[in-house]
């Protein structure tokens, strides 16, 4: 695997929190500090065309099944439930009592994880919230969907991971001091049979499923927090993103680290790595506290 920079991209004015996919394959949106929904393309990587401005800090972002629509979560609680074709009809709900750090869809449910410990349903097509529920007394994190196992996973400041009935949201699973003292990022392999997580503690922990959340795997993968987990279309590989400025990529069978992205070797970020999305096999992006979005090339 050889991973290059193709470009950096800026004209952010703030870190940049969540990354997403656009409306066509090549699309990348992402939101940050100023509150500014970017659209960047990656055939023009170097121009970037401002979609919204929430005017506060952004720290989650979903493109909506429903064309032209978006949902994007502040520092404040609120979800603002953006129409890029009748601008008029963007709603800024405030809802949770502290930021929300996390969303994820599934069907025609959103689901929010909020700062004061909450998580919310939320009927998307009416952007009208179904039930809320407190599930820790800190922040919720990140959340993780696994339909095939109709579950979903919820990372939170307490330390803990909570794995929820994706139906009902009953409680099924509580995995506690799964990372100490808070559980940053969750993602679900591809096969649905391991749960990854990292946490301010910098370490990844590979939990298996299918025995019981036992602990498969745990190294200390980063010098600080682990910020966020994705794996590679293709589900051979995975990357992990921190505050220590690095990107790192993972074989995903195995769990071994096979190459690390840094700052003097490969043109890499100068602050903390946020977000990271794999927009195709041969194509990861970056966002990060620098302000810049960074294209790398997989070969």
């Amino acid at each position: 695997m050889v991973i290059t920079k193709f470009h950096t991209s800026t004209g952010h004015r703030s870190s940049l929190y969540a990354l997403a996919r656009g409306a066509a394959a090549q699309q990348v949106l992402s939101a940050g500090g100023e509150g500014w929904v970017v659209e960047w393309n990656r055939s023009a990587p170097d121009t970037g065309r401002v979609l919204a401005n929430a005017e506060t800090q952004l720290f989650a972002l979903l493109a909506l099944p429903e064309p032209h629509r978006l949902v994007a979560g502040n520092m404040n609680g609120g979800l603002h439930w953006i129409d890029l074709q009748q601008p008029e009809q963007t709603r800024n709900l405030q809802h949770h009592q502290k930021g929300v750090f996390d969303l994820q869809i599934h069907a025609e449910w959103l689901f929010s994880a909020g700062g004061e410990g909450t998580l919310t349903r939320w009927a998307h097509q009416e952007a009208r919230s179904v039930e809320s529920f407190q599930l820790s007394n800190r922040p919720l994190r990140s959340l993780a969907l696994a339909p095939e196992r109709r579950e979903l996973a919820v990372g939170s400041s307490d330390g803990s991971i909570y794995l929820l009935d994706l139906d009902t949201l009953a409680l099924k699973q509580t995995l506690p001091k799964a990372h100490l003292p808070s559980v940053f990022t969750l993602c679900y392999s591809p096969d649905r049979r391991y749960l990854l997580s990292g946490g301010r503690d910098a370490m990844l922990r590979v939990w298996d499923l299918d025995q019981g959340l036992a602990l498969v795997s745990e190294q200390a993968a980063h010098w600080y927090t682990i910020n966020h987990i994705v794996f590679s279309p293709d589900g051979r590989y995975f990357a992990t993103a921190s505050r220590d400025k690095t990107i790192k990529i993972w074989d995903a069978g195995s769990f071994a680290l096979l190459n690390v992205l840094d700052t003097i070797r490969d043109g890499g970020h100068i602050n903390s790595v946020n977000r990271l999305l794999w927009l195709s096999a041969d194509c990861l992006v970056s966002g990060s506290d620098d302000r810049s979005l960074i294209w790398w090339q997989i070969l």
